[in-house]
């Protein structure tokens, strides 16, 4: 072997060492993608793809974008991949959704307010500015989602209970008309009949009256 070609060995294993590395680092940043999605409160949208409310759809498009080629189930091997590919894919389309993202807006706005009144503070207070408000701001808002869902679950199955009042009230009611037209056909298809027993009791009715009073003029006194 000449010196070229230790040399060219040597480069070829470089290289590799390399690549593995690289391989390497890059299925790190797939698996800490991973495990932060996961851990993301999954009711804020925002936080599941790391983005600051009020940004640009042009943003969330993007980010989702590159988030969801980094941690596609067909490029990784972590099997917790498609779980939080899932979670990635819901919180882009509640963000693209104009309504879904207002409501969740307004949430994070409310957690604000209701921190700068729990503590007196004004709009122009100078904690706004602090890494501990913002921290406090995440709790918060994390508060008012919870309670948020909590009461569109109440809502919902109150909805439910009384969709299903108006179900079985609904069934009765056909249940009802059903049973009287079942009675009506019923009536009607014995009217004959009853017609004809009519007729035969009215018919012995006077046959019996006739010969009472035959009887009664034989049994009368002679003069």
């Amino acid at each position: 072997m000449t010196s070229k070609e230790s040399k060219d060995d040597a480069s070829l294993g470089d290289q590799d060492a390399v690549d593995v590395l690289e391989a390497e680092s890059k299925e790190f940043d797939k698996d800490a993608e991973i495990d932060r999605i996961l851990k993301a409160f999954r009711l804020d949208a925002y936080s599941v793809l790391d983005l600051q409310p009020g940004v640009p759809e042009s943003d969330i498009k993007l980010t989702y974008r590159k988030k969801s080629l980094l941690i596609h189930p067909d490029k990784t091997k972590n099997p917790l991949a498609p779980e939080a590919f899932d979670r990635l894919k819901k919180a882009q389309t509640e963000l693209m959704d104009e309504k879904h993202r207002e409501r969740l807006d307004e949430a994070i706005a409310d957690a604000r307010m209701l921190l700068i009144r729990e503590n007196k503070w004004t709009v122009d207070s100078p904690e706004l500015k602090t890494d501990d408000f913002s921290k406090k701001w995440r709790d918060k808002t994390r508060e008012v989602l919870i309670e948020n869902e909590l009461r569109r679950k109440r809502q919902l199955k109150a909805q439910m209970q009384e969709e299903g009042r108006e179900q079985r009230k609904a069934e009765q009611e056909i249940e009802d008309r059903k049973r009287k037209r079942q009675h009506e056909q019923d009536w009607e298809s014995t009217r004959d009949q009853r017609i004809d027993s009519w007729r035969q009791f009215q018919k012995s009715k006077s046959g019996g009256g006739d010969g009472e009073k035959k009887k009664k003029k034989k049994l009368k006194p002679i003069g």
